[in-house]
């Protein structure tokens, strides 16, 4: 399987605060320093061939594999503290244009089938959509927001240079709920 499967496009990964990231340096020396062996032994054996048959020991094996557990959990501890965030990319584009306000009438009114839009009849609000879209679409320049009113105005979209974002904002469904309102 790819990884671009699992790691969406145009994404970045940033950290609030990345300095905690230096934590993870001490991680290494911290289980350096409790790898060391401990103070000197109190009774000294000039033969270790007896302790032999008595220490298979198997513990020592879940302790080594218990610590490395702790540290990998205190890695993903410290990288948790740093706040990952996944997110999209932020790009400034400068561009001349000006700013729109696009104010659109979803009343009970603009359901009525008055329009013909390639050969078949529709409502004025899919005339509206229509018209709306091929606007947007010739204002690449442009920041456009929406606001739609049916007895009360609505924000639908802020002023915007997300043109496709936009778009896709007259077929959602709480816009539509709206003008049912």
């Amino acid at each position: 399987m790819q990884l671009s499967n699992f790691w969406p496009e145009n994404t970045a990964l940033t950290f609030t605060r990345p300095w905690l990231l230096l934590f993870l340096l001490a991680i290494p020396l911290l289980a350096y320093l409790r790898g060391q062996r401990g103070p000197a032994a109190a009774l000294t054996f000039s033969s270790t061939t007896a302790l032999t048959q008595i220490g298979k020991l198997t513990s020592a094996r879940i302790g080594k594999f218990l610590r490395a557990l702790i540290f990998a959990a205190l890695t993903i501890f410290v990288v948790a503290l740093a706040r990952p965030q996944l997110g999209k990319t932020l790009t400034q584009v400068e561009a001349s244009g000006i700013d729109i306000m696009l104010v659109l009438d979803v009343s009970g009114s603009m359901l009525t089938k008055d329009f013909t839009i390639g050969g078949e009849q529709a409502t004025r609000l899919d005339a509206i959509r229509e018209v709306t879209r091929k606007f947007i679409e010739g204002r690449p320049n442009d920041r456009i927001g929406i606001i739609a009113f049916a007895g009360r105005p609505y924000v639908v979209s802020p002023m915007t240079l997300d043109h496709d974002w936009l778009l896709q904002r007259p077929s959602d469904r709480r816009w539509r709920r709206r003008q049912t309102v």
